[in-house]
């Protein structure tokens, strides 16, 4: 019998990851790469986060498939800088992974929570775009193992249960 528990271990493919941006510090600005290094405990070299270790939101993912919705709700193209995010993955429902990890390569990111959206979204995008991004603004992880990741690598699932044992997750 298929309980709860091991459904939540079900995935129907590894998720990919389509976009990587880096936040300066002293501006609004965001810089595209295709490669970046994240450094344990610390974030993604050259964000803003990395300057701050320990930090729960040293790395910001949201998922792709969420541009179109936000995009239907505001009426309007928007971009993934405009989101302010570090990477955007595809294929997976970021939003169930709480406290799980995600493999990229040799880095392993942790997810802390969900990433709530600011002000800056209503500057940026226009009336609306708060309220738009609230349950869609992607999630918080911190480095546990650093690494390179770059445009195009897969994206695991390691699912964590109850005594913190990792178990593979099941592609269907």
């Amino acid at each position: 019998m298929t309980t709860i528990n091991i459904l939540k271990t079900h995935f129907p493919h590894n998720g990919k990851i389509e976009w990587i941006g880096l936040r300066t510090k002293a501006s609004r600005e965001i810089t595209i790469v295709h490669t970046a290094e994240l450094l344990i405990n610390h974030g993604i070299v050259g964000d803003k986060s990395a300057l701050k270790p320990g930090s729960k939101r040293q790395v910001t993912l949201i998922q792709a498939e969420y541009l179109p919705v936000m995009e239907s709700f505001l009426r309007k193209e928007i971009s993934p800088e405009q989101l302010r995010r570090n990477i955007v993955v595809s294929g997976l429902n970021l939003g169930i992974l709480l406290k799980q990890q995600l493999k990229i390569n040799d880095v392993v990111l942790e997810i802390t929570g969900n990433c709530a959206p600011c002000k800056k979204m209503e500057e940026t995008l226009g009336v609306g775009a708060f309220n738009m991004m609230r349950n869609h603004g992607g999630i918080n992880a911190i480095v546990r193992s650093g690494g390179v990741i770059h445009v195009g690598d897969e994206v695991e699932v390691s699912v964590q249960q109850g005594n913190s044992k990792t178990i593979q997750p099941m592609l269907l």
